[in-house]
């Protein structure tokens, strides 16, 4: 079964990650990737990034990296997370409870009957690029 997890981020975040899957080449670098060259020169390697909580509809997220025998988790904004696997290749994985949650959210009905997905599924296809701002990649 695959299962989608909607995850509303701000343009710059979605920016960062779109330059990855795109494979767009900048003059100088995003932050995450200078933050790949930091593990690169550190000698530390990004091992997994995890969705691993959703409080308050606010989405929390680990990288996971490791050196030889030590390992770290840093606590990230899952945009962040999902910026550094992207670009270092590391799997990225969702807790089971987050995915629970997230079903909950999804299933809630409105007072208007409508479920959030239709909600947003009407929100999503009613925005025009003039609704982003003088912002462009």
């Amino acid at each position: 079964e695959k299962t989608a997890l909607p995850i509303w981020i701000g343009l710059v975040e979605a920016s960062a990650i779109a330059t990855e899957l795109e494979k767009i080449s900048l003059s100088r670098p995003m932050t995450h990737d200078l933050m790949m060259e930091a593990f690169r020169v550190l000698g530390a390697k990004v091992e997994k990034v995890t969705v691993s909580d959703l409080c308050d509809n606010t989405f929390y997220a680990q990288v996971h990296l490791s050196r030889g025998k030590e390992t770290w988790v840093l606590d990230s904004r899952p945009s962040d997370a999902l910026a550094l696997a992207l670009r270092s290749g590391a799997p990225i994985l969702v807790s089971d409870k987050v995915v629970e949650k997230s079903r909950r959210i999804d299933l809630s009905q409105a007072e208007d009957g409508k479920s959030q997905e239709q909600r947003w599924t009407e929100i999503l296809e009613n925005l025009s690029p003039e609704d982003f701002g003088k912002y462009k990649m």
